[in-house]
């Protein structure tokens, strides 16, 4: 596979990919089980215990860190057993230890729309959401080096997992841009979480 600055093998660049995209849709996911948790009531349960909002909302987070490390390290795995090699441990580690960081939007986001929506609305949400943010992120198939689908793109947190995968092949670091960019969407995820929290619990 061409990518412009460098060759891979497909096989090598399909895992990468889909390692971060994997990520992605499972630390959305992490909100279907709060809506399920409401659908149940339990959620009203756990308002009646003195459990402190901060200790709730870094379960949730810690769950769905879990379940997208989970997925990352099983799509290592099936790489590796179909001879996918990257050339030093240290790429191993700033893909994987990016890609981490790369989702904190994704888990805030999770959360949010499972405080919003209901166990049957959250299927196609996380479906739709994760193919929207993959096609615009490059996750399916590489960017155009210019244009308005690149600088869409560059706007986005899945375009920076994207390049935390690519280390895997070649690629670089984060940018500054892919720093801030990160950040400045995981702030605003985090506000949207919070307020979708509390609006759920005012109704209640």
């Amino acid at each position: 596979l061409d990518l412009g600055t460098y060759h891979v093998k497909f096989a090598l660049y399909y895992m990468v990919s889909m390692a971060g995209y994997g990520a992605m849709i499972a630390a959305i996911s992490g909100g279907a089980h709060i809506a399920t948790e409401r659908q149940t009531g339990w959620n009203r349960q756990l308002r009646l215990t003195p459990l402190p909002v901060r200790t709730y909302f870094a379960t949730k987070v810690i769950t769905s860190y879990v379940m997208s490390a989970a997925s990352v390290m099983l799509l290592y795995a099936a790489g590796l057993a179909f001879g996918v090699r990257i050339d030093s441990a240290w790429r191993w580690i700033s893909m994987t230890g990016l890609l981490l960081i790369g989702i904190l939007p994704f888990v805030a986001m999770g959360i949010a729309v499972g405080h919003l929506l209901t166990t049957d609305a959250m299927g196609p949400a996380v479906g739709g959401g994760s193919a929207f943010f993959g096609l615009l992120g490059g996750q399916w198939f590489p960017l155009p080096k210019t244009g308005v689908l690149r600088q869409i793109g560059e706007l986005i947190p899945s375009f920076w997992i994207t390049q935390a995968s690519h280390i895997g092949i070649g690629g670089t670091a984060w940018s500054t841009k892919g720093w801030l960019d990160i950040a400045a969407w995981a702030a605003v995820m985090t506000g949207w979480a919070t307020w979708a929290y509390h609006r759920d619990t005012a109704r209640i």
